[in-house]
């Protein structure tokens, strides 16, 4: 599981981006490119990266659900996700 400030850290740039996502869309039509400075950096959706939503692991996240591989396969195989079955020819 992923340190609990890294988790806080990521929530924290996704609040800023809703936050700011109308405003900096405004700028970035007007051309207000000194405005669009002045902001909080962490409000770009650019700086957003997917970590799963149950353990916060960043890396083999499967964007259909939400989730990394090691859990995406632990809760299939447990039968937690409907309609995924173990594959077997």
């Amino acid at each position: 599981m992923a340190r609990k400030a890294i988790i806080a850290r990521e929530a924290k740039r996704e609040r800023l981006v809703k936050k700011y996502a109308d405003l900096r869309a405004k700028l970035k039509a007007d051309g207000d490119w000194e405005a669009l400075d002045k902001l909080p950096k962490n409000s770009s959706s650019v700086r957003l990266h997917n970590r799963c939503q149950l353990t916060g692991r960043p890396k083999g996240y499967m964007r259909k659900f939400g989730i990394n591989r090691v859990t995406f396969r632990q809760m299939a195989l447990a039968g937690k996700i409907p309609g995924i079955t173990k594959a077997s020819w």
